[in-house]
């Protein structure tokens, strides 16, 4: 006869406490004591107790799972279009959320969602039944259907304006990571003209970007003229089409682009590269994130560093205090930003170290 696994009622007995704080314990609720925990935990491994989720989440009321949901890159098949995905910086903000969601005792369930998705708004509706809330990433949802969505569930909005009366948004400070950057490129360089790439259209980030920039440089006496203002789609490849298309007007650049983000700038040194114009000499190009492999190309590359695991965490941290009851709506959190100069700008720093990547990226470039 083989013999049955040990259930939550044996473990009440070995601990010598009741079903209702064996729960409680399991759900790490602070109005269990350390003591009385660390007892259960000592039964449960002394058991090789396994807790089962499904009647964990029957007893509470939760599924113990929440949602994010983020917009999928453009990807083509071919191999730009592989490095691309695996550049975006939203997977460093789904790593933090991940980290943090299991310190809460939740799993993390992802779903993508795209521009041309079918099903729309219902594939996000059909998530409501599976988790406990949902984390949007930029440009999931409009603002009426967020309205809508936070009716039937607690939503965390990540990259918006800030101004939800039915979700908690957090954000990164754009106002003064542009005005920062902003000042250095004027005072620091005297550039009295400048361009910027901007993100996606819809973006509630690149917009806001973009009224910040432009509006610190025009309070510190620069130009930001209509040409030179650019639309990309936050991708590497966008940037570079972006760029190309500004290359073939006859007007001459201005002294600096600056991008809304570092993807965005990697396709503008390349286009600008192609064109046979070298950075920093020629053109000064910025970028936003501070991702990992900037600081390796050649030059390295100029940003605002903003903390994506942060963010993830951050926004994971709002939800769970919605779920408790901790949190209201309506509510924003800003995050710090931090200008981060290196050989784009034309500063020269400790950073700015050739690197066999940045040989690689500066090949590619004279061959391409």
């Amino acid at each position: 006869m083989v013999d049955s696994p040990p259930t939550i009622y044996d473990v009440a007995e070995l601990a010598g406490v009741s079903i209702a704080t064996v729960s409680r314990a399991l759900n790490s609720l602070s109005s269990v004591r350390p003591s009385t925990r660390a007892k259960v935990m000592a039964a449960m491994d002394e058991l090789e107790f396994v807790p089962n989720v499904v009647a964990r989440g029957l007893s509470s009321g939760k599924h113990w799972i929440l949602g994010l949901v983020f917009m999928r890159a453009p990807v083509d098949g071919s191999v730009l279009g592989v490095e691309e995905a695996s550049l975006l910086y939203t997977d460093i903000v789904i790593r933090g959320a991940e980290t943090r969601a299991a310190e809460h005792g939740y799993s993390l369930l992802l779903s993508s969602a795209y521009d041309t998705h079918p099903s729309g708004m219902q594939s996000i509706l059909s998530l409501t039944g599976t988790v406990d809330g949902l984390i949007l990433l930029d440009r999931v949802l409009g603002d009426d259907d967020v309205a809508y969505l936070s009716k039937r569930i607690s939503v965390v909005l990540l990259a918006g304006r800030g101004d939800s009366p039915s979700a908690v948004t957090i954000r990164v400070d754009n106002e003064q990571a542009m005005r920062s950057l902003a000042e250095h490129l004027v005072r620091v360089h005297g550039i009295t003209r400048v361009g910027f790439v901007a993100g996606s259209s819809d973006s509630p980030d690149s917009v806001a970007r973009v009224h910040a920039f432009r509006e610190s440089i025009t309070e510190l006496g620069a130009t930001l003229k209509d040409i030179d203002l650019l639309e990309s789609d936050w991708t590497s490849a966008g940037g570079e089409v972006a760029m190309q298309a500004r290359l073939s007007r006859s007007e001459p650049l201005p002294q600096a682009f600056a991008c809304a983000n570092d993807q965005t700038a990697v396709g503008v040194i390349y286009a600008l590269n192609a064109a046979g114009l070298k950075i920093p000499d020629d053109v000064v190009v910025t970028g936003f994130d501070d991702i990992t492999l900037t600081r390796y190309f050649n030059p390295p590359l100029t940003t605002i560093r903003q903390s994506g695991g942060l963010l993830g965490e951050a926004a994971v941290d709002a939800l769970v205090a919605m779920l408790d009851g901790s949190e209201v709506k309506n509510r924003t959190v800003v995050l710090p930003t931090e200008l981060v100069v290196r050989g784009s700008c034309g500063c020269i720093t400790d950073s700015d170290v050739r690197s066999p990547l940045a040989e690689l990226v500066t090949l590619r470039t004279e061959i391409g």
